[in-house]
């Protein structure tokens, strides 16, 4: 196989979706806005480790221990602007057809008002993307006031990523199929990089690489397995961290169909890298399970099939955004996977030797899945019930739930000042 760092080259066929998308993307501007955040450090002591949790649908982020009983420390309003936001989108015509857009599609009905959410490395600030007003923004933690405000290309924000040095933020233009890089101080862009249709996840890996996945069209009614094709140009973009220049290009449905497996979607959804990044398992769109790639044969290696909940609606217009299972969280040591069992709501621990699964842990639609603190648990965020819920990597078993807000969706781990306990205004 090419070495990750020798170039690829994408698919020449040509991208899918609106073209009234496509158009009207080109005419998004970039570039940020607003002062620089300050920049002054804190010692490593002065912090503590928490998990910041988006309530996408009623625009806060809680800030909760990140062990332990997973109690809730404090809760910032990440949208202070949403009177400016507003105007502005209802004095343009086109922002405010995307606006109404996202909350119809994506939004089930509900504006997405928090995404993803990171801190900046001496814990004075939370970075949020924002997608119902297609932003990033830096909210000084205590005052909960805005540093800075990146308006992205086109008119979504999506999944984010931070440099393992925790000085850059990559963000998903989910309408404009494009990865910015900001300085997470300042807000400036120092670069960016073209996808797949509909960039979503990103991820930094420890050989100076950047991943992005896209994901295609995931609101269009067009769900039968034979109407795949209509979902656009899906596939894993690589690209060096430093210069984001594209050094390969990894299509799915090549790999999928040489597995032997061309009934599924090539949708790339969360995937998560082994700790010696050689392999790594990820979800696609509509299957209720994970697979597992070998990144050194560059294979598609094993397939794992996970329980159907006879509950779940075998129509698959009814599955949100395409999901089936959506949230895939690693132990540290490699051992165990996490799986968010969205539409069947369960999560369980997978072991990764034998790919059998433990006990299903009932949860409400859950959404995302990551790791806790110790590294003891996956925590996975419980959309359908507003809480997040910790599971035992040894047992497979529930050991805590907290309550938060309106629709959790991202779960990050973070550092804050130790006496932080919530903004003073905001």
């Amino acid at each position: 196989m090419p070495s990750l760092r020798q170039p690829g080259s994408p698919r020449a066929h040509g991208r899918f979706g609106t073209v009234l998308v496509a158009a009207l993307a080109l005419l998004a501007t970039l570039g940020g806005t607003g002062a620089a955040a300050p920049t002054g450090q804190r010692s490593a002591e002065g912090l503590r480790e928490v998990m910041f949790v988006g309530n996408n649908w009623d625009g806060t982020a809680d800030v909760i221990a990140s062990r332990g009983d997973f109690a809730r420390v404090g809760r910032v309003n990440v949208i202070p602007d949403r009177a400016e936001r507003m105007r502005e989108i209802q004095l343009d015509p086109v922002k405010l057809a995307f606006f109404l857009g996202v909350r119809s599609g994506p939004g089930e009905g509900h504006d997405q008002f928090v995404d993803d959410m990171y801190a900046t490395p001496d814990g004075s600030a939370m970075v949020v993307s924002r997608p119902s007003f297609a932003d990033v923004v830096s909210l000084d933690l205590r005052t909960g006031k805005i540093n800075w405000r990146f308006p992205v290309a086109g008119y979504r924000s999506d999944h984010m990523a931070v440099s393992p040095d925790g000085t850059r933020v990559a963000v998903s233009a989910s309408t404009a199929n494009t990865v910015h890089v900001l300085d997470i101080v300042t807000g400036r862009q120092v670069g960016s990089f073209t996808t797949g249709d509909k960039p979503h996840e990103n991820v930094f890996t420890s050989d100076g690489l950047l991943w992005n996945m896209s994901i295609g069209e995931v609101t269009t009614a067009l769900d039968a397995p034979w109407l795949d094709w209509t979902k656009g140009d899906r596939k894993i973009t690589v690209v060096d961290a430093d210069t984001l220049r594209t050094v390969r290009v990894i299509d799915m449905r090549e790999r999928l169909d040489a597995f032997g497996r061309g009934d599924l979607s090539d949708a790339v959804r969360p995937l998560v890298f082994t700790p010696d990044e050689k392999k790594l398992y990820f979800q696609v769109s509509f299957y209720n399970g994970f697979l597992e790639y070998d990144l050194a044969t560059d294979r598609i290696t094993r397939a794992k099939a996970l329980p159907v909940n006879p509950a779940t609606s075998t129509d698959r217009t009814t599955w949100v955004n395409d999901s089936r299972h959506h949230g895939l969280s690693i132990s540290p040591d490699g051992g165990k996977l996490c799986v968010a069992g969205t539409m069947d709501d369960y999560a369980t621990v997978v072991d990764r030797a034998t790919l059998q699964e433990g006990p299903l842990v009932e949860a409400s639609k859950p959404y995302w899945a990551t790791v806790s603190g110790d590294g003891k648990s996956c925590v996975i965020s419980e959309s359908g019930a507003d809480r997040v819920t910790a599971i035992d990597f040894a047992t497979g078993r529930r050991v805590a739930s907290v309550a938060v807000g309106d629709h959790p969706q991202r779960v990050r781990l973070a550092r804050v000042p130790a006496d932080w306990t919530g903004p003073s205004a905001g």
